[in-house]
């Protein structure tokens, strides 16, 4: 069982009482392509000293590979790489002053835990007392200092990802590259761990890449996410700025949960069910509606609504989520107290609550 531990206190953390304001990141005009494929289309990219920025989308969109010619692991074709303000596009990895934490571990089996966290400060020369102090001092980070002397087979996968996070910043680099690190634990540790490495980023103020396909993730810990699609960032916000106000219809079917309904947008409205709701953009004609499942609602007889029966009603602790079939057979979510439990082939009347929605136009 993992539990949640307090950070050091700053006095006695070297990395924590070192701590500095961050690294501006720049990627200006990537272009990537593999065989003649393009996967990277001139992506800009902009990110503050401090921040924490997640490259979020499906498979296959190309954030592995932007995060991969941001490390130096691979050359761009086109644009470059810049980090405080210095181009890197030619500095090997090596040189790049970076720290990764990959799915995974890639832990050093016949290494102790603190071994395998100073073998980046050891390769650079530093000394084996100071090394050892200085991992020690990131085991502390990461609430591992009590399992130095251990080997890694001794270790969860969640305590084992924990020692590779120390590993990436005990040479305190100037910025944290991350790749899916949470992607191969559980779900419970996954969020502990996702939780922590957000505290601890926040407390060393390293400007931080967080590549995830996870919405959950990215909504939890960014200060800003980049939305991927086809090699290119199709909206970049913060993340009630994406969820309440996506720019095009693909980041609000990825961006949480989205119920898609037919509509008639005029101008600043769209009809739905006989209801009118506010537009985020202007747009006219038969449109895609989506309507996230808190802003739909069960309603009374006489509210303007729409006919509908049960098909299923998921209990998920705090709240209820419950699938419905409109007599068009639309499917649409609602998201209710957990108090209202509607059965299999109940007969329900559903509205939506009058927030801008998204549109698309419909093909």
């Amino acid at each position: 069982m993992t539990v949640d531990h307090a950070l050091p206190r700053t006095k006695d953390n070297l990395l924590l009482a070192q701590a500095g304001e961050g690294t501006r990141v720049e990627l200006q005009g990537i272009v990537k392509s593999y065989a003649g494929n393009r996967v990277l289309h001139g992506v800009d990219l902009d990110i503050a000293p401090g921040e924490f920025v997640s490259l979020l989308g499906p498979s296959g969109c190309g954030k592995t590979t932007l995060l991969r010619v941001l490390a130096g692991l691979e050359g761009a074709d086109e644009g470059a790489v810049l980090l405080g303000g210095g181009d890197v596009s030619r500095v090997p990895t090596n040189k790049r002053d970076i720290g990764m934490v990959f799915q995974s571990y890639s832990l050093f089996p016949h290494l102790r835990v603190a071994e395998n966290t100073a073998f980046g400060l050891r390769r650079r020369g530093i000394g084996k007392a100071e090394a050892a102090r200085r991992a020690v001092d990131a085991l502390a980070l990461v609430g591992l200092a009590d399992f130095a002397d251990r080997f890694p087979h001794q270790l969860s996968g969640g305590q084992q990802q924990r020692v590779a996070l120390a590993r990436a910043l005990v040479t305190e680099p100037k910025v944290l590259l991350l790749d899916e690190p949470l992607s191969a634990l559980d779900a419970k540790v996954r969020v502990q761990l996702r939780d922590e490495i957000r505290r601890i980023q926040l407390r060393l103020g390293i400007t931080t890449v967080f590549v995830t396909h996870d919405q959950e993730e990215a909504l939890a810990v960014s200060d800003r996410i980049a939305v991927m699609n086809a090699g290119r960032i199709e909206q970049i916000g913060s993340p009630e700025e994406l969820y309440t106000m996506p720019s095009t219809a693909g980041v609000a079917a990825f961006v949480g949960l989205s119920s898609v309904v037919s509509g008639v947008a005029e101008g600043d409205h769209v009809m739905v069910w006989g209801q009118r709701l506010p537009l985020q953009s202007r747009a006219d004609g038969p449109v895609d509606v989506y309507l996230r499942p808190e802003n739909v609602y069960f309603a009374s007889e006489e509210d303007a609504a729409a006919d509908a029966l049960v098909e299923e009603s998921t209990f998920l602790g705090s709240m209820r989520r419950t699938l419905v079939r409109t007599e068009s057979g639309e499917l649409v979510r609602v998201q209710h107290a957990p108090g209202t439990q509607p059965a299999f082939g109940d007969r329900v009347r559903i509205a939506i609550a009058p927030e801008p929605v998204a549109v698309h136009p419909r093909g």
